[in-house]
């Protein structure tokens, strides 16, 4: 059964409650200032019928905001404190390097006050740490809306393979900073919804399918290059003048072109296009190349 079937008709009492007049009215009270003209206010953030956002939060400059374990087991600690105050759910998240991935439903306190307390609170441990001063992360985070039930499992497994797209490691349950490994254990996670619409094994089933999922996303670490420049990459570094030669090369051979080519700045995204290689094919590459 695919989530298509499942997901087609679901029970009224099973689709999340919305939860959005407050940020509504909280985002119209911060441009009317008694006795002050009203300032060019931020984009507003567009509402989600479900109630539901996928966040992205990137350090400062792309740096590293995660050392090791303690750090990232801080941040993880800081959401535990804040839930109850804050009334918000986290429905699955993922801590990589220099930027978090969280799927959240805020409850009566908007997103920008969330993190308003969520952040400082895990800078201010940080900084004192590191004996460092100054931000740690961007000063906006960035944030989409999940509209249906059906995109809201697409995010989950966005965010649990996100390690996979790095290149980190070649499944969801070798990485252990995500909600993946432990999603029906954790008293962080909020598994009452997915739990409602599918079982255990469809769900870790499900997000370990290969995919062409495009979710929001922090903008690529490596520099961007034109497509040009990664097709100059590919002929000069495997001898092929087209993508049907480059095809037809030994898989060996062709498997450590991909590897060069990614080491030399080309995304697996864009060695896709140029190459004709399949993307699961790709990072799959990549990641064993690291590990070996």
């Amino acid at each position: 059964m695919t989530l298509e079937v499942i997901l087609k008709y679901p029970p009224e009492d099973k689709l999340p409650q919305r939860s959005f007049n407050r940020q509504r009215s909280f985002n119209r009270g911060r441009l009317k200032k008694k006795g002050k003209p009203a300032s060019m206010p931020s984009r507003p953030r567009e509402i989600s019928s479900l109630g539901i956002y996928h966040v992205v939060y990137r350090g400062v400059n792309k740096q590293r905001i995660f050392e090791d374990d303690d750090d990232y087991g801080k941040f993880l600690t800081v959401l535990r404190k804040y839930q109850p105050i804050c009334g918000y759910k986290i429905i699955a998240y993922c801590l990589m390097s220099n930027h978090i991935h969280l799927l959240i439903k805020p409850g009566e306190i908007p997103l920008s006050r969330i993190f308003q307390r969520v952040i400082p609170s895990f800078v201010y441990w940080y900084n004192k740490r590191y004996e460092r001063v100054g931000s740690l992360f961007q000063s906006r985070f960035r944030s989409r809306p999940v509209n249906t039930i059906s995109q809201l499992f697409t995010v989950i497994r966005y965010i649990h393979q996100n390690p996979i797209k790095a290149a980190i490691c070649e499944h969801p349950e070798q990485y252990r900073y995500s909600s993946y490994k432990n999603y029906f254990g954790s008293d962080l996670i909020d598994n009452s919804f997915v739990r409602s619409m599918v079982n255990e094994e469809f769900f870790f089933s499900y997000n370990c399918t290969e995919n062409d999922d495009q979710c929001l996303d922090i903008d690529d670490e490596r520099p961007r290059m034109k497509d040009e420049r990664a097709v100059n990459i590919m002929q000069r570094l495997s001898g092929c003048s087209n993508v049907t030669e480059f095809q037809q090369l030994d898989v060996k051979l062709r498997n450590e072109v991909l590897y060069d080519m990614w080491m030399a700045g080309v995304s697996v995204s864009q060695a896709n296009r140029v190459t004709g290689i399949s993307y699961g094919v790709i990072r799959k590459v990549i990641a064993s190349a690291r590990h070996r």
